[in-house]
């Protein structure tokens, strides 16, 4: 016991474990800072297209298709890899060996760029699931300033990064704790949690220290009191709110695979084309489908925005062929925006509850339905909106989503997308393994 102790103290006190505790914690708050500068940029670039389009309604024909090839040629010229979500390549990256491919300062740089940039030519994005591609990223590289323990080296990094991202971005710290166990890496070991909670803490109250302690949707004040209306409002939002999130997975996944080869071999006049389709998707949404969609969101959610039954579709189809370009961008804001608008339609066809109530409860069920992480979704939203009186009804939904969402689109929509990075050809998983090699052998040597 006394041996024990005197290992520990010397471990405490250890300059070389100092050093690896201040790289890390430093490491942190700069993702909490860059999250936060992040978001920033992005509404400022959201903003500055809407305006654009306010006083030349026409500018999106052009400037879709021109700024999105612009776009493709340098991600795929300057910054390979950083295309996309983000999110199934952290999730790729665990099970790679030459992770320096997607997970660098370069790539992170990249990521935020185009991005925004991205948002600025009226793409229907979002920055969160990039900020978890910048979190890992950062924190992954992070090992060339100190020697790591094993255990950091080879998930800890990685996993602690993309949790840290979502708690910078959403501002919200149990969610990005929830992401990175749910999603991210559903089978490392349990003492990287500690890592994880160090890495959301410290990005997390950075950026909160320089955005302030806002909620991400506002303060929803709905109430839940147990009776059968708001029950079955529960479970039709769950239900049909968790279908559609199901069919947008899968008509990601299979038209991201359809598109491929046709991407690959003409990049940019496909993604001209898509251009063109998106800024008639625009154009018939009134703008509303432009953007992260946040602004609509955030007006369903607090009964300040104007009723459109089309949105959710429009919002749909413009955040599908914005991840077919192949541009960096992720889909939670958009999802979220769609789900709200779901929940909102279901409130105004079929008034059995609240509309505030089931708005709520609908952007859960397509969110969880789209991303097949219940717990995570319910609790992004719970976080967003500073609301506690609705876990129950914000739990069931989501299961019931995530639920839903299995019978039209059976496996994990970053699951899948992760597996279609690795193996880009189709080639067996093991032998695209075997292929991976590089800096990360020689780094553990």
């Amino acid at each position: 016991m006394r041996r024990h102790l005197h290992r520990h103290r010397r471990k405490l006190l250890s300059l070389q474990a100092w050093r690896i505790r201040l790289v890390f914690w430093g490491g942190a708050l700069l993702l909490g800072g860059i999250a936060a500068s992040f978001a920033l940029v992005a509404a400022r670039m959201d903003h500055g297209f809407r305006d654009l389009v306010e006083r030349w309604p026409w500018l999106p024909f052009v400037m879709m298709p021109l700024g999105l090839m612009l776009i493709n040629w340098l991600t795929r010229r300057f910054f390979p890899g950083a295309g996309g979500s983000g999110i199934p390549q952290v999730i790729a990256a665990l099970q790679m060996k030459q992770r320096a491919a997607v997970l660098s300062f370069r790539i992170a740089v990249g990521k935020l760029l185009l991005t925004s940039l991205g948002l600025f030519c009226g793409a229907s994005i979002g920055r969160e699931g990039p900020t978890v591609h910048i979190g890992a990223s950062i924190m992954y590289s992070l090992r060339r300033f100190a020697s790591f323990p094993d255990f950091y080296y080879r998930h800890g990094l990685i996993a602690a990064g993309g949790a840290a991202g979502v708690a910078a971005a959403f501002n919200t710290p149990l969610a990005g704790i929830v992401f990175a166990l749910e999603e991210i890496s559903r089978s490392f070991e349990a003492r990287t949690n500690g890592v994880i909670m160090t890495a959301v803490i410290f990005a997390g109250l950075t950026a909160m220290a320089l955005l302030g302690n806002y909620s991400y949707f506002g303060v929803s004040d709905v109430q839940f009191a147990l009776n059968p209306m708001l029950v079955l409002s529960i479970l039709l939002c769950g239900i049909i709110g968790g279908l559609l999130g199901g069919l947008f997975s899968q008509a990601l996944i299979s038209g991201n695979r359809w598109i491929r080869p046709w991407i690959t071999r003409y990049p940019l006049r496909v993604t001209a084309l898509l251009g063109l389709l998106l800024a008639c998707i625009g154009w018939l949404s009134g703008h509303d489908s432009f953007g992260t969609g946040y602004e609509k969101a955030y007006g369903i959610i607090t009964g300040e925005g104007d009723f459109d039954p089309w949105f959710p579709l429009y919002k749909f189809m413009a955040t599908l062929g914005s991840y077919l370009t192949g541009i960096p961008g992720g889909i939670f804001a958009p999802s979220l925006a769609t789900g709200a608008g779901i929940g909102q339609n279901l409130a105004h066809w079929i008034p059995i509850a609240p509309v505030a109530f089931m708005v709520m409860v609908g952007m859960v069920a397509y969110f969880a339905g789209v991303i097949q992480a219940p717990i995570t979704a319910m609790v992004i939203v719970l976080e967003m909106t500073s609301n506690e009186n609705m876990i129950f009804p914000l739990m069931i939904s989501a299961l019931l989503g995530s639920g839903a969402s299995s019978l039209v689109c059976p496996r994990s929509l970053y699951r899948v997308l992760a597996e279609d990075f690795l193996n880009p050809a189709g080639k067996p998983a093991a032998r695209a393994r075997r292929e991976d090699s590089g800096e990360d052998d020689q780094m553990q040597r």
